[in-house]
Formats: structure tokens, C-alpha cells, sequence
């Protein structure tokens, strides 16, 4: 494989990575970062068309990384091996693992999504902390969601602990950023109905009806959902707390509310490489 080795910690490239982790040199670059065996495996598994690869020996938890490499290069990323000095000044996690990799970013429409006869969506409002948007995206991958709609976006997609807490399902859960209403009204348009959580309101999340087309939607950790949503909603229902705190962490109920729809509308549809889309970006 044809590799160029860096030992330098000032070596350009190693400067644009770490600058990669802030929004507006990924938004500057339309690219991202995705660090971690998982992640990476997760992304060439889905098509996507990695730019660089970076990595260290010294950092591989396995065997499986000379696999991996030799399959990202046949995919067309350029590879670059680091010493470990020059791996831990690029790394994003504590405990890296060595491998690491530049893609592109990807923009999907809400018109460009394949939905079945009888959709599944969560819909999220202005979530703040990346590893709750990512670990909600890993809860609708594990539910079986159709897709999940991000409105008025405070953290981006792909910001590294999106990607990091999702532990590479971003790539396989169809996603779209766009506005509440546009997001509302195409969900009227699909005959969608909307669910939206609330401690305020006066029905259980079990007692709701959550089969036949859905969109759940979930608020922000410090607001909760806007007056927006509470007032179009078609119902609003409430998780039953029983101490002294009101509310949940957001992605602790988004998972109890999918899994709630899970129970209803029966086990979820299970993806396997067959289903694997031509290209994540598409």
C-alpha cells in the first residue's frame, strides 16, 4: 500500500486536522472527522467515500487493522502513517485506537427520503450536547427508524462526538437537518402524525397510540420542545417519573419513548449488508 509517513508535530496536515475539530473549518471544507476501528468500519461499510486515512500500529487494539486499511485504500483514501506522538496530537478520544479518517459531508432532503407505506421518525428540536445527538441517533439505528430529522440545529452532525457516541451509525440512519416548519409540513403532507414529548402533558407514553405513520419528537435538554411543536402536535404524552426529578436526559427519552413504539408496532426491521445503500451521501 502506498503510505506516507509523518513524524513531525508541526507537519500541515496534522494542523488542518486538529482545526477540523472546529464547525467552521468543517463547514469551510464540507468535511469531517471520523476517529475510531468502529467508525471507520461502520463508514466504508456504507460507501463512503473516505478522503485520508491516519494511523498508528502503536495504537491498534487488534488484529483487524491491516484489513481495514488495505479496504479504505482500494476505496480510494490516501493513507498516512503516524508516529505515536504525532497520533495522540491529532486523536480526539483519550484512549485512542489509531485509526482515524477525513470525509466529506453529505446534505439529504426530507424529499429525498425513502419511506415506507407505515414510517417510523423521531423528529429532535435544538439539541445541544453532540454526544446526546449521538447516542439518539444510535437509539433510532437500534429501534429501527426510518430516518431522523434534526430542526433548528444547535450542535452539527458532524461535530467528532456526534460520531463518536453514535459509534458510526450516523452513517446508516438516514438524517436530515432542516427547519420546524417545513419539517411540520411535510409531515402533514405524508398524513405523519406527530407525538410530542412533554412532563406536561397529561397522557403516558404507553397509553398513546404509536403505530401507523409516526414522528416523535423531542425537545431540548435545558427547554424542552418549543411552543411550535407542543401546539401542532396531534398528541402529547409524558414519561410517569416517580422521584424528584421532572425530567430525563433527552437521549435516555428518546430511547424509552422508540422503544415504546417498538413494543407496539413490533420488532424492528433488521438491516443487513444486502440493504447497504450505494452511497451514504445519496
Amino acid at each position: 500500500m502506498p503510505v506516507e509517513i509523518i513524524t513531525s508535530l508541526k507537519n500541515p496536515r496534522l494542523k488542518r486536522l486538529v482545526r477540523l475539530r472546529d464547525r467552521r473549518q468543517r463547514d469551510e471544507e464540507r468535511a469531517f472527522l471520523v476517529e475510531g476501528y468502529r467508525e471507520v468500519r461502520r463508514a466504508l461499510e456504507r460507501k463512503v467515500a473516505l478522503d485520508e486515512l491516519y494511523y498508528c500500529p502503536d495504537w491498534f487494539l487488534g488484529e483487524n487493522e491491516p484489513a481495514l486499511l488495505e479496504e479504505a485504500v482500494a476505496a480510494g483514501a490516501k493513507l498516512f502513517e503516524l508516529t505515536k506522538e504525532a497520533f495522540a496530537k491529532i486523536a480526539y478520544r483519550e484512549r485512542p485506537d489509531g485509526i482515524l479518517a477525513v470525509a466529506p459531508q453529505w446534505r439529504r432532503t426530507l424529499a429525498g427520503l425513502a419511506l415506507p407505506r407505515t414510517p417510523f421518525i423521531l423528529v429532535v428540536e435544538a439539541i445541544e450536547k453532540p454526544g446526546n445527538l449521538g447516542t439518539i441517533l444510535r437509539s433510532a439505528d437500534a429501534a429501527g427508524c426510518d430516518a431522523v430529522v434534526v430542526c433548528d440545529p444547535v450542535t452539527d452532525l458532524f461535530n467528532p462526538n456526534v460520531v463518536r457516541a453514535s459509534t458510526g451509525v450516523l452513517f446508516s440512519v438516514p438524517c436530515v437537518v432542516e427547519g420546524n416548519a417545513a419539517v411540520l409540513a411535510w409531515l402533514r403532507a405524508g398524513g405523519i402524525r406527530v407525538v410530542a414529548t412533554t412532563p406536561a402533558a397529561d397522557n403516558s407514553y404507553t397509553d398513546s397510540d404509536l403505530t401507523g405513520p409516526l414522528a416523535v419528537v423531542m425537545g431540548s435538554e435545558q427547554f424542552g420542545l418549543s411552543e411550535f411543536w407542543l401546539g401542532n402536535a396531534d398528541e402529547r404524552v409524558r414519561i410517569p417519573m416517580a422521584g424528584q426529578a421532572d425530567s430525563l436526559n433527552v437521549a435516555m427519552a428518546a430511547l424509552i419513548t422508540l422503544f415504546e413504539a417498538v413494543r407496539q408496532r413490533g420488532p424492528p426491521r433488521i438491516v443487513t449488508a444486502s440493504s447497504i445503500l450505494p452511497r451514504v451521501g445519496l
